[in-house]
């Protein structure tokens, strides 16, 4: 379907990262991906970590963005190259969050009642 604004076929492509790859990012690489396939609204939350990077790519030429969490760039980069291959990764910038990574996701634990 030709767009007649710009002259440019647009198609939506979603990368899907399987729940078994999921799983194995933190032992393999020290990754997580947070959000995938992410917008400038969902990534600028504050409520966010602050090690989370943003990370952008293209396949079959549309750009994608991803909210990652690494200890290091480089390992990062090792994911998404081993995932897609070379020549795909753009760019890999900090992300909008505000939060330390110790205390993102902590939950206190309960008090036990009193007798």
């Amino acid at each position: 379907m030709r767009n007649p604004t710009n002259n440019l076929i647009e198609e939506k492509v979603t990368v899907e990262w399987t729940p078994e790859e999921k799983a194995s990012l933190p032992s393999r690489y020290g990754c997580d991906i947070l959000i995938e396939n992410a917008s400038m609204e969902q990534v600028k939350d504050p409520s966010l970590p602050t090690d989370a990077y943003l990370v952008f790519y293209v396949i079959k030429g549309n750009e994608c963005m991803d909210l990652c969490r690494g200890n290091k760039r480089s390992s990062i980069f090792d994911l998404y190259y081993d995932k897609f291959g070379k020549n795909v990764v753009t760019n890999i910038d900090w992300g909008y969050g505000r939060v330390t990574p110790r205390m993102w996701g902590y939950k206190s634990p309960e008090k036990k009642k009193r007798k």
